[in-house]
């Protein structure tokens, strides 16, 4: 008698079983989460990052003259934009967001789980973390950075993010599809460093075992609302340099360069153009992301 020698076939439910083991994978659920918490700070901050980027690019005024400040820019958008102008260069920064906050926490949770294994992080490891995880996702999603950018800083007409991408790639090559990389990094590896390293230094003295369960979520978020305002504030000139960089790829062609226009135009005090929105929008883009991120996988019975 000839014996059957093929595997037994998969029931319905083993196949169910083993997609959802796949489909779950803990860094996958970081990603997903990450990515949620992602979109809803993008969509409710978005007004500040366009304040910002509008602010830093405003031309040297002549001696004497007043700056025009935050809230007097926002009046004249709303003026002459209408109210949804404040949102202009939503579509790119939702594109780039949405996966670069889930690339930034799935590769934070994993370079956690190889390196930690378990153990609280220290300071130092904080900061690495941090650098390690919004380094590899800054690469990543430096191309739509470039188009937001341009978007937010009403001098460019793209039709849309595909159409931006192509613009770019034809007129300034595979370089300007990462103008400003350096400065990128240098501004938000250092911030995810630092705010990674007084969040979670923070959440160590704040007692959550004490807290009631309805009360950590704030607890988290004021501890985030720290770490960003502290981390804001030391990457700000990095973020003029970056912003120059990427809308005016012809004139500042490299960091040095960058650095030595801004002081020669606009003196130290240009290096910290637009501090005041962009403060804001950080601190509480992560603090809420942050905050939403670790409720998700607190649900999804994962430690962050």
């Amino acid at each position: 008698m000839i014996q059957n020698s093929s595997p037994p076939l998969l029931q319905p439910q083993d196949v169910g079983d083993r997609m959802e083991t796949l489909m779950l994978h803990p860094v996958i659920k970081a990603f997903l989460c990450g990515s949620i918490s992602g979109t809803c700070s993008t969509l409710l901050f978005q007004p500040l990052d366009l304040l910002k980027t509008r602010l830093q690019t405003l031309q040297p005024l002549a001696p004497g003259s007043r700056r025009i400040g935050m809230l007097a820019l926002l009046l004249q958008v709303v003026r002459t934009e209408s109210l949804l102008g404040l949102w202009k260069g939503m579509s790119p920064s939702i594109v780039r967001c949405v996966p670069g906050v889930g690339i930034y926490f799935s590769s934070l949770y994993a370079l956690k789980q190889h390196f930690l294994r378990g153990h609280p992080p220290t300071a130092v490891e904080s900061v690495m973390l941090g650098v390690g995880s919004r380094s590899v996702a800054g690469v990543c999603m430096s191309p739509i950075t470039v188009i937001k950018t341009r978007y937010e800083s009403g001098r460019y007409g793209y039709e849309s993010v595909y159409a931006a991408l192509r613009s770019i790639y034809r007129s300034e090559g595979p370089r300007g599809l990462f103008s400003g990389l350096t400065a990128t990094l240098l501004r938000d590896a250092p911030f995810s460093g630092i705010y990674l390293m007084f969040y979670t230094q923070t959440k160590n003295l704040v007692s959550h075992d004490q807290l009631d369960a309805a009360l950590v979520p704030a607890a988290n978020f004021g501890c985030g609302v720290f770490a960003g305002v502290l981390a804001s504030l030391v990457t700000q000139p990095a973020d003029v340099i970056k912003t120059h960089m990427q809308l005016s790829p012809v004139k500042f062609r490299w960091f040095g360069q960058a650095v030595a226009i801004i002081f020669k135009d606009h003196g130290l005090r240009g290096f910290f153009h637009g501090s005041v929105p962009r403060a804001l929008r950080r601190t509480l883009m992560a603090a809420m992301a942050w905050t939403v991120y670790e409720e998700m996988m607190a649900k999804m019975g994962l430690k962050s």
